[in-house]
C-alpha cells in the first residue's frame, strides 16, 4: 500500500506542476494579447465592413434629400488570407482588393444633381484608391471616413461610379446595405485563396459557389430585386493560437499521465518488474518535459515544429530511461503508451471540439485492452496477497 501511495503522490506533484505551468502560460498569453491587439489593429486595420453607397438628389418636396438606388451594381472582392503570428497568438489578418461599379441614374423627368456618398470600410490604410464618376476622377480626401461627389444627369441618363482600392483587415470582411432597403440588379463576386470558408452570423449564403483550381473559392451573390437584403460576409480561416493550445494541453496532461501510469503499473506487474516510486518520479519528469519545452519553443518557432521537437525529446527521455531500467521490451510498451496518451491526445487540441471524444475513446480503448490482457491473471499471486493469508495447522500425527 505504501508503494502505491508513493506513486499517487508522484501523480499529485506532477499535476500541481502542470497546473502551475498552465497558469503561467495563460498569463503570458493574456499579457501578450493586451499588448499586441491594439498594435495589430493599428497596423492591419479592424474587421472591415464596406457599405453600399448612398445616392440621392435634393428635393424640396421630399424634405431635403430623396434617396435613389443605383440602377445596377457590379462588385468584385478578392480576399487573401495572411495570418500573422505575434508572440503566443495568431491573428487572422487579410488583404482585400475591392473593385465596384455602380450605375448612377436620374429617375426624374428633369435634370438633377445626383450626389453619391461612399463610405470607406474602416480606419485602415488604403492603397491604389480610385473613385470616379464617368470620366471625372475624384481628388477629394475622405472626411469622417467618407467621400461625397456630385454629378449632373439629364432625365433618364446613366453614369458609372467606379471605386477600387486595396486594404488590409482583421478577422472578417462584410458588405452591408445600411441605407439601402431595396436592392436591384446587384451582383457581388468574391474570390478567396483559402478553402475553409465561413459566413459570419447575420450574413447570407452565396447564390452560387465553385472551387478554384489553384485553391480557394469563387462565390457569387446575385440579387435581382430584393427588399431587406442581408449583409454579405466572410470570416477568415481559423488558425491555431499557440498560447491557448499550449495551455489546454498542459492543463489536461495529468489525465494522460494517469492512463500512462496505469499501463506501466499493470505491465510491470505482469512481467514481474519492480519499479520503485523514484522510477515513477523520473518518468513523470520525462513526461513533464514535453509540455515545458513546448511552452517555450512555441514562442520561437512554428507550433507544429515545436510540438514535434518537444514530443520527440520526451519520448526519448522516457523510453531511454525505461530501456536502462527494465530492458527494451518493456521500454517499447512504455513508448507506445506514451505516444498514445501524451502525444496523440495532446495533438487533438489542434482540432477544436475533438478533445472530449478523444479522451473518451482513449479511456475506453485502454480499459478494453487492459481487460483483455489481464482477463486470466491471478492478481493474488501477482500482488503477493496470498503470502500473508493464514495457513492451516499441520495435521497431528496418528498414534500407532
Amino acid at each position: 500500500m505504501k508503494h502505491y501511495l508513493a506513486i499517487a503522490t508522484v501523480l499529485i506533484l506532477a499535476a500541481v506542476a502542470w497546473i502551475t505551468l498552465g497558469a503561467a502560460l495563460t498569463q503570458r498569453t493574456s499579457d501578450a494579447a493586451s499588448r499586441m491587439d491594439s498594435s495589430i489593429a493599428t497596423t492591419w486595420g479592424p474587421p472591415l465592413a464596406q457599405s453600399h453607397p448612398t445616392v440621392y438628389y435634393l428635393s424640396p418636396t421630399a424634405g431635403g434629400k430623396r434617396p435613389i438606388d443605383p440602377k445596377a451594381s457590379e462588385i468584385e472582392i478578392t480576399v487573401h488570407s495572411d495570418p500573422k503570428k505575434k508572440g503566443l497568438r495568431h491573428y487572422r489578418t487579410y488583404t482585400a482588393d475591392f473593385i465596384g461599379t455602380y450605375q448612377l441614374h436620374n429617375p426624374t423627368p428633369v435634370t438633377q444633381t445626383i450626389y453619391t456618398r461612399f463610405r470607406l470600410p474602416g480606419e485602415a490604410r488604403y492603397e491604389q484608391f480610385s473613385l470616379s464618376i464617368g470620366e471625372k476622377i475624384s481628388t477629394k480626401a475622405p472626411a469622417n471616413g467618407q467621400i461625397t461627389e456630385a454629378t449632373i444627369l439629364t432625365p433618364g441618363e446613366t453614369r458609372p461610379l467606379r471605386v477600387s482600392y486595396r486594404t488590409t483587415g482583421l478577422d472578417t470582411w462584410h458588405y452591408a446595405f445600411i441605407d439601402a432597403p431595396r436592392i436591384r440588379a446587384f451582383n457581388l463576386t468574391m474570390l478567396t485563396d483559402f478553402d475553409e470558408i465561413d459566413f459570419p452570423t447575420g450574413t447570407e449564403s452565396p447564390t452560387t459557389r465553385e472551387p478554384i483550381d489553384e485553391g480557394g473559392w469563387r462565390l457569387n451573390w446575385d440579387y435581382g430585386d430584393v427588399l431587406g437584403a442581408g449583409a454579405i460576409g466572410m470570416a477568415m480561416p481559423a488558425v491555431v493560437n499557440p498560447g491557448p493550445v499550449a495551455a489546454r494541453i498542459t492543463f489536461f496532461a495529468p489525465f494522460s499521465l494517469i492512463f500512462f501510469f496505469a499501463v506501466i503499473l499493470i505491465a510491470a506487474a505482469l512481467r514481474h518488474i519492480h519499479l520503485h516510486p523514484m522510477n515513477y518520479l523520473f518518468l513523470a519528469c520525462g513526461c513533464f518535459a514535453f509540455q515545458l519545452l513546448f511552452a517555450y519553443l512555441v514562442d520561437l518557432i512554428s507550433i507544429h515544429a515545436a510540438f514535434t521537437i518537444a514530443a520527440s525529446i520526451s519520448l526519448i527521455l522516457v523510453s531511454g530511461y525505461l530501456w536502462l531500467v527494465a530492458g527494451i521490451a518493456f521500454a517499447s510498451i512504455a513508448a507506445t503508451a506514451q505516444f498514445a496518451y501524451m502525444v496523440l491526445f495532446s495533438y487533438s487540441f489542434f482540432f477544436p471540439g475533438t478533445t472530449g471524444i478523444t479522451l473518451t475513446i482513449g479511456a475506453i480503448l485502454t480499459l478494453a485492452g487492459l481487460m483483455l490482457v489481464t482477463a486470466k491473471t491471478d492478481w493474488n499471486t501477482i500482488l503477493n496477497l496470498t503470502k500473508n493469508a493464514p495457513h492451516s495447522p499441520p495435521p497431528l500425527p496418528t498414534s500407532a
